[in-house]
Order: C-alpha cells, then sequence, then structure tokens
C-alpha cells in the first residue's frame, strides 16, 4: 500500500500550494466574522477531513463560538462514494444555534446536505457552511456552500485533509491525481 501511496503523490498535479490556501483561509474567516459577528456559532468539523481546515480556520475566527464535530462518511477510505454512514454526532446542543459546518470539499453535495438535514430537524436556526474546495462538476448539486476557498476542477483531490484510500490528508497542498486516472472522488 505504502508503495501506492507515494507512487501517487510522486506522479500527482500541485493545484494549489500552501500560501494560496492561507490567503483562502484568512479571506473566509474575514467573511465569518463579518456575517457571523453577533451570532455565537456553533462550528461542527466534518471529520476527518474537515479537520486540517477547520484547525487553521478557528484561531482566525475572532467572535464568540464553540467548536463540536460530526463524523459522517461515503467513502471509508475508498476513492468513490456509497451509502452515508453516521460515525458521530454532536453532543452540543443544536437547538437555536447558528450552525457554520467546516469541511474539506465539497464534490456531489450529498454528505453536505445530510448534515444540514440533520441540523435542521434538531432545530439550528441558521445553518452555514465552508469548504475549502468546490468540486467544479457541471451540473446542480443539492446544496452549495456560503463560504468557498477554492472552486476546483472535476479531478481526484487529496491533501489538506482531502484523502486518498485514506492517506495523504497531511499533505501540504491540494494535489490531483495526474491524468484523472482515479475514480472521482
Amino acid at each position: 500500500m505504502l508503495n501506492e501511496i507515494n507512487a501517487i503523490l510522486a506522479d500527482a498535479d500541485l493545484l494549489v500550494n500552501e500560501q494560496q490556501i492561507a490567503v483562502a483561509i484568512t479571506d473566509i474567516a474575514e467573511q465569518i466574522n463579518s456575517l457571523l459577528a453577533d451570532s455565537n456559532p456553533l462550528v461542527l468539523c466534518v471529520m476527518n477531513g474537515g479537520l486540517v481546515f477547520t484547525g487553521q480556520l478557528l484561531p482566525q475566527l475572532t467572535i464568540p463560538l464553540s467548536l463540536d464535530s460530526i463524523n459522517v462518511s461515503r467513502y471509508h477510505n475508498n476513492t468513490n462514494g456509497s451509502a452515508i454512514e453516521w460515525i458521530h454526532t454532536p453532543r452540543t446542543p443544536i437547538k437555536g444555534r447558528t450552525i457554520v459546518v467546516v469541511d474539506d470539499i465539497l464534490d456531489e453535495g450529498i454528505t453536505l446536505a445530510a448534515v444540514y438535514e440533520h441540523c435542521k430537524a434538531h432545530g439550528a436556526a441558521s445553518i452555514y457552511s465552508a469548504v475549502l474546495v468546490n468540486k467544479v462538476l457541471g451540473h446542480c448539486k443539492p446544496i452549495l456552500p456560503d463560504f468557498i476557498g477554492f472552486n476546483l476542477e472535476n479531478r481526484y483531490l487529496f491533501g489538506y485533509g482531502m484523502d486518498y484510500k485514506g492517506y495523504l490528508r497531511n499533505a501540504r497542498g491540494i494535489y490531483a491525481c495526474k491524468d484523472n486516472n482515479e475514480e472521482q472522488q
């Protein structure tokens, strides 16, 4: 497996470097600080992909907030999605709160739509979402994020929280598998 992971990384195309990501995260933080200054939001980090983005976004949020996580998966360390599996739901009460869902990528929008429905069902007052990457698919998605770092082409992406078969979330940039030779995320 390690040989495959090393080969994927060695052959990948770097689409967005760390400096570009830092600028995008700062921009998103400024938008959230401005829009939600008086709302006392609950930030929900979508695990595991949203961990890196959330970790860099939080210190730049200057507004009062609380933090929790939600873990819902469609990929299960594979390169293509399947049925949604709820692994962990927030312990912090959602009722009456402004929710900011933070995730690594919006692909088809199925997972984010499910998280929105969960928050609505538990009485959220309002729901916003921030994604580091919105994948451009050329068709409508069931939901669109409020804050977007990058709109990127429809290739298999990894790094900065996004994984390749459970690996490479820690890659220091956003990469695409070479020549789109992997199944789509």
